[in-house]
């Protein structure tokens, strides 16, 4: 299925979890099957969702950070869902270059979301692509 195709499946997930409050796992279990997934797709699908689901209070709070004036709350469920799975990819995964994160999240954003989405989600994340970059904590350049 490929990586693009994947995230968008993530994105969907975390989305739709925004809402349905039911198991995680069960909801997660359900839109695999609704997709032909190969294992590394899966695995990446399931890493996502639940890497976001734990590491959720960091992430948000850098979200928060960079939305300057705006809250958590007034922030679309759709652009939320971006660039939490964005920011987990940038902070947590090693195997996916800053830039192609960042690209990913604005085209899910301008497909999915909003005129100025695009445009807010790209300002966020180049933020905290900066930070990790200052940071010296990230090295991931080659994906």
């Amino acid at each position: 299925m490929g990586r693009k195709a994947s995230r968008e499946i993530a994105m969907k997930l975390l989305y739709q979890l925004e809402f349905q409050k039911d198991s995680r796992e069960e909801q997660i279990k359900i839109a695999l099957e609704q997709y032909d997934l190969n294992s590394k797709d899966r695995e990446y699908i399931i890493d996502v969702v639940e890497g976001v689901h734990k590491n959720k209070e960091n992430i948000d709070s850098l979200i928060e950070k960079y939305a300057r004036g705006w809250k958590l709350s007034r922030i679309s469920k759709v652009d939320l869902s971006i660039l939490r799975l964005s920011i987990y990819e940038m902070n947590y995964r090693k195997d996916i270059p800053f830039n192609v994160s960042i690209n990913e999240a604005v085209e899910l954003a301008k497909n999915y979301s909003g005129g100025e989405s695009g445009s807010f989600v790209n300002g966020i994340l180049g933020n905290v692509a900066k930070l990790k970059l200052t940071d010296g904590s990230e090295t991931n350049s080659n994906g």
